[in-house]
């Protein structure tokens, strides 16, 4: 009889653990990963949602944009926060990887910055400007530019414009590709640069003070919640939507970023 209660037992956690790992409240487990800074701050605030709801969040934080997608598929991360979504489709055919946009969240307007210059009418003849060297980052920084009044691009230019489509660059300015995080510390050795705002506000740096020119707040570069194809219909990742997108975190928000994260909804 023992034996039988033990066999049981056993075979009650094993139904549980493929389930999903649910929790006593009935809400599950959910390996989230997010890239540090603003990402964290706010998916750390839906995990404290979550977890009135039952659903019980473990963070994961990544420092770099290649990791967080790697660990999605492999299986090691249920979802992940942190990317808009041309990165997303670079990312997945490129490394042939299983990642589906499920959902919308932020915004980060990208900036340019300079250490050397309060406006951007202080440029001069050849000087260098910094812009992501990823293949998302630079077509996005390139249409900043062009925004800002520096260069023209063509008019049908898209995701996947570079440096090379310039059709005019009136002051003749030297274009150099940087590693996207490494770009704040590397600010001295160009004249301006376009900055993502997560790496902006971590090198202590305020977007809506700080930049000499930004993103409007309807730029099309909006970040996604990104999972796996058999994830898309789990009832524990529509939980995790419904809690990101609600008024309470689009509050947290707006209170502690003052502009420089915008919600999507």
């Amino acid at each position: 009889m023992k034996k039988l209660v033990g066999f049981i037992s056993v075979a009650i956690i094993l139904i549980l653990a493929a389930c999903g790992g649910e929790n006593a409240d009935g809400g599950g487990t959910l390996d989230v990963g997010v890239t540090a800074g603003p990402h964290e701050d706010i998916l750390n605030h839906v995990a404290e949602l979550a977890a009135d709801e039952g659903l019980e969040i473990e963070v994961h934080v990544f420092n770099d944009y290649v990791m967080p997608n790697t660990a999605l598929d492999e299986g090691e991360l249920d979802a992940n926060i942190f990317q808009h979504e041309p990165f997303m489709n670079n990312a997945r055919d490129e490394g042939d990887l299983d990642l589906v946009k499920v959902a919308d969240t932020v915004n980060f307007p990208m900036g340019i910055y300079s250490d050397q210059y309060a406006s951007l009418d202080e440029l001069q003849e050849g000087d260098k400007v910094g812009l992501p060297n990823h293949s998302s980052g630079e077509p996005r920084a390139l249409m900043l530019f062009e925004e800002a009044g520096l260069i023209t691009l063509p008019e049908d230019a898209d995701v996947t414009v570079s440096v090379k489509d310039i059709q005019d660059n009136p002051l003749n300015l030297e274009f150099v590709l940087l590693e996207a995080s490494q770009i704040p510390r590397q600010l001295g050795e160009v004249q301006v640069a376009a900055i993502n705002t997560n790496y902006a506000l971590e090198s202590g740096r305020v977007p809506t003070e700080d930049s000499l020119h930004m993103e409007p707040k309807d730029s099309p570069w909006v970040n996604i919640i990104a999972t796996r194809e058999e994830n898309v219909e789990d009832e524990q990742i529509k939980q995790l939507i419904d809690i990101y997108r609600s008024e309470e975190v689009k509050q947290f928000i707006e209170e502690d970023f003052a502009g420089s994260v915008v919600p999507s909804w």
